[in-house]
């Protein structure tokens, strides 16, 4: 039990999936406009990121272990690209409102490198699937974190201070992301997995 502790606070503080190891920024940048669309879309990765780790670590486990890497990365992007759809059409259906705050974002899902990273780092850290599914939704609520602070940070740098020019936009969450990154790496040696 406590190593599963150590896996969920280090996916989310000392192994951040966005913050340490730098993946999934495309729509951590595109999505954080406001606290609302990077909670939505934080919501959104949790979800797409934990159901395809627990479905690609029986499949890795018991017909792809003995064979290629380059096998296991097929069979996971077509698990995460089905699994993505289904929640694309999940969430049109039963909640047509933050479907269509999603806009294009939730498709993209599919190519967010952070969903694949997951199943890639469970195959090669030889997880149990109960670590698997813990460090999938810990990195899963890592990533969301790192959105809804982003999302935060500039909401409140538009109200509070003058940017220049030039470092408005993506720009300036370029600079904010390197500094809550050195942030993280506080947290390094804590839960170590």
């Amino acid at each position: 039990m406590e190593r599963l502790w150590d896996i969920f606070i280090a996916s989310i503080l000392s192994q951040n999936i966005a913050l340490i190891f730098i993946l999934g920024m495309c729509s951590l940048i595109a999505v954080s406009s406001s606290i609302k669309n990077a909670l939505n879309m934080g919501v959104a990765v949790v979800l797409v990121v934990t159901l395809t780790a627990m479905i690609n670590w029986p499949i890795y486990q018991l017909l792809l272990k003995t064979n290629t890497t380059n096998l296991a990365l097929l069979v996971f992007m077509i698990t995460i690209a089905a699994t993505v759809q289904l929640l694309e059409m999940v969430i049109e259906k039963y909640l047509p409102r933050v479907y269509n705050s999603f806009g294009i974002f939730l498709p993209l899902i599919t190519v967010n490198c952070v969903v694949l990273a997951i199943s890639l780092f469970f195959m090669n850290r030889e997880y149990s699937f109960l670590e698997t599914s813990v460090f999938a939704f810990g990195s899963g609520l890592g990533w969301m974190l790192a959105i809804v602070l982003l999302a935060g940070i500039r909401i409140k740098m538009k109200e509070i201070s003058n940017i220049p020019r030039g470092l408005k936009g993506k720009a300036i969450s370029f600079i904010i992301l390197g500094i809550l990154a050195l942030a993280f790496f506080a947290f390094t040696g804590i839960g170590a997995i």
